[in-house]
Formats: structure tokens, C-alpha cells, sequence
């Protein structure tokens, strides 16, 4: 078993033995007695970080197109479409975390390297707006038409809240 997969799994679980345990049997029947990321991934509907974090960065860049694009990956991968605003909200907080606690780490996370790459293109106040419309985009997320639009509406609403900037390069050097 791969140790990030074993992880995943108790977090899947969410607290319950008997779910964990089932997951586990399924898991392993799944991947063919082994337990591997990339079976637990599909089995389970996961969305992986690199997703994710190309969202962010379509976001960050005011790439409405890149983001889109990305959705469609996901909905092509059939992909559960309500995970990706919770590791969206999840990233986010991660992000928030690292720009408000000078030294802050979490040892739990592999890709610790590339939230510190995305706590970089987003400012603080884009972090928290934009997690605060995931989570409210998730409770939503129910009354869309579909998930797929449900989560394409949530991440243009971000885009379209998302405060107008007067210069960037002033923005980004501090100077506002």
C-alpha cells in the first residue's frame, strides 16, 4: 500500500472504522490487491492537485478560458465535480494559512511546494474571497442544473467579484 493512498482513505472515511475498512476492501479489490494512488483516484472520484492548482492559476491570471478548460478535463474524467470545490476551499485555506502564519507548514501535505507557488499568485484578499465562494458554491451546487454548471458558474462568480486592481504592476509591488 502507498502510504499517501492509506492517508486519502482515512480521510475518506471521515472519522468512521466501518467506512474506512470498506473503503479499504474496495480499494484493494479495485486496484487488484494493491493500494495505489492512481486506483484509489478513479475509484474514488478524486481530483488531483495539479487540477486544482490550474484552476488557481486560471483565477490568478484572469484566464476564464484556461479555467474552463480545466472543467471540462474534469467532466470528461467524470470526475466528482463537488470535490473539486472542496479541494478547491481546502487549497485555498491552505494558501491563507501560509500568507497569515510567517513559518507555517504542514508536514501531512506532498504538495506543500506548490501551495507555496499559488500562496504567491494570489493576494489575501483574492485567497478569502474566493474561498468563502467555494464553500458557498458547494451548498449550491445542489440547485444548478447540472454539477458541471454548478461548478462553472461558481468559479466565474469568483472572476466576477474578484476586486478590480487600478494598476497591477503598482498592485504587485506594494505600491497601492
Amino acid at each position: 500500500a502507498e502510504t499517501e493512498a492509506l492517508a486519502v482513505l482515512a480521510r475518506a472515511a471521515d472519522g468512521s472504522m466501518r467506512d474506512g475498512l470498506s473503503l479499504l476492501d474496495q480499494a484493494i479489490a479495485f486496484g487488484g490487491g494493491r493500494l495505489a494512488m492512481p486506483d484509489l483516484e478513479q475509484m474514488l472520484g478524486l481530483v488531483d492537485h495539479e487540477h486544482v492548482s490550474a484552476v488557481i492559476r486560471a483565477l490568478a491570471a484572469n484566464e476564464p478560458q484556461t479555467m474552463l478548460e480545466v472543467v471540462g478535463e474534469l467532466a470528461a474524467q467524470s470526475r466528482d465535480l463537488d470535490t473539486v470545490l472542496a479541494n478547491l476551499a481546502e487549497v485555498l485555506h491552505r494558501v491563507t494559512l501560509l500568507q497569515s502564519v510567517p513559518g507555517y507548514r504542514d508536514a501531512e501535505r506532498s504538495d506543500w511546494t506548490a501551495i507555496e507557488d499559488l500562496a504567491g499568485l494570489l493576494s489575501a484578499e483574492d485567497a478569502q474571497l474566493f474561498y468563502q465562494i467555494a464553500i458557498k458554491g458547494r451548498g449550491e451546487l445542489g440547485l444548478a442544473p447540472d454539477p458541471r454548471t454548478g461548478l462553472e458558474m461558481t468559479l466565474l462568480r469568483m472572476l466576477a467579484f474578484r476586486p478590480k486592481v487600478p494598476n497591477p504592476a503598482r498592485y504587485m509591488a506594494g505600491m497601492w
